[in-house]
């Protein structure tokens, strides 16, 4: 099969989706196969993204650019010469023409289940991109089988139109740490070890003003005393966060990075004492992920996938039990048999997720949709 693959976000930003997409094009070029691969990707990037050593991937840049008004037309034109049986789209906007078959990924449906959680332009545009996306996409791809079921029951999509593929985190957060890396990390950003750390955008949707309210009892109602390391950058509508520090004074306890690399991320897994996300709404949930495969014990709202990624080797709490997340975090803190326990069904539970797998059921569903006819 003649495939192509839209490679054009991560040029803009390099979040979420830009890193499914490098992770995924990187997993397929490990698998055996006799397919083509065509990586679209912008003129002004340096990059082409294709796999080292791999003849049968080939990278064409394009002029139009991500979330264009006209980019389906525009970019579908611009492919439309490339005789391409496939075409899959990972931000879900599929391109007008250019392919037999087209396939997207939708990673969650946030825009319309929190609408207020995102800014009036973002949701007009992404509410009438997804409904044009889900009827003219051949097969649809969701990362979760929560955002499957949101997909066929608020899209009123076909069931047999979506399948569930699990993401996987960075292979590097499972790899090994050196005691002194983690001690120079530490040192470097004024930590110490053992602190609560969440990873995520700070935004509404993230819930981390009830994160903050549970802090702030625990810091008055235990003689736990450790900092709340956030990482992240600010999101939509992060101004409540900030006025909740300085209203509890916590800002001497708080800790926010906005911009860390993936190694000292890794550090600092390694060092916390829990990993924390108490979001209303997650497509997948990629850094509790991160923070099993790197030992760290994990507590995470019992709502959205979330439960899909954590299974039984983390704590489920509802998100706005403001109580029961400041018990939780004292219990995993003061308890070191409950964080060892944890710990280990942590990378037990991570080890269920993996690229190779995600890239072996993708290229199930290309092969599904069959080739252009001879």
């Amino acid at each position: 099969m003649q495939i192509g693959i839209d490679a054009r976000l991560p040029y803009y930003q390099h979040g979420g989706i830009s890193q499914y997409t490098l992770h995924l094009i990187k997993a397929l070029g490990e698998l055996p196969s006799s397919d083509s691969f065509k990586i679209f990707s912008s003129r002004k990037d340096e990059n082409d993204y294709i796999p080292e050593g791999k003849d049968n991937f080939y990278s064409s840049k394009v002029w139009t650019p991500c979330h264009h008004r006209l980019e389906r037309w525009t970019f579908g034109l611009e492919i439309l010469l490339r005789q391409l049986d496939l075409f899959h789209s990972p931000d879900f906007i599929p391109p007008k023409a250019g392919a037999m078959k087209r396939v997207i990924t939708v990673h969650d449906l946030n825009f319309l289940l929190f609408p207020e959680f995102v800014d009036a332009e973002s949701h007009r545009y992404y509410t009438k991109q997804i409904n044009a996306a889900v009827i003219e996409a051949d097969h649809i791809i969701a990362d979760s089988h929560h955002t499957r079921q949101d997909i066929i029951s608020i899209l009123n999509v076909p069931a047999q139109k979506v399948t569930t593929i699990h993401l996987a985190a960075n292979p590097m957060f499972s790899m090994p740490v050196a005691k002194e890396e983690i001690e120079s990390t530490l040192k470097q950003l004024g930590l110490p070890t053992g602190f609560i750390l969440y990873v995520g955008t700070l935004s509404p949707r993230k819930n981390v003003v009830a994160l903050l309210k549970s802090y702030y009892r625990l810091l008055g109602e235990t003689n736990i005393d450790v900092p709340l390391v956030l990482i992240g950058r600010k999101g939509f509508q992060n101004q409540e966060i900030f006025s909740t520090i300085e209203n509890l004074k916590l800002s001497s306890h708080v800790r926010h990075f906005e911009e860390l690399t993936n190694r000292t991320l890794a550090r600092l897994y390694r060092a916390a004492g829990v990993f924390v996300l108490p979001s209303f709404y997650e497509g997948f949930g990629l850094p509790p992920l991160e923070a099993m495969h790197s030992g760290c014990p994990v507590i995470v709202s019992n709502c959205s996938s979330l439960p899909e990624v954590v299974g039984s080797a983390g704590l489920l709490i509802d998100a706005e039990d403001v109580d029961g997340w400041t018990q939780a975090i004292q219990k995993v803190l003061s308890d070191q048999d409950e964080r060892e326990v944890l710990s280990k069904a942590g990378i037990k539970q991570a080890k269920k997720f993996s690229w190779h797998v995600t890239a072996k059921e993708t290229v199930k569903i290309y092969h599904s949709l069959g080739s252009r006819p001879v």
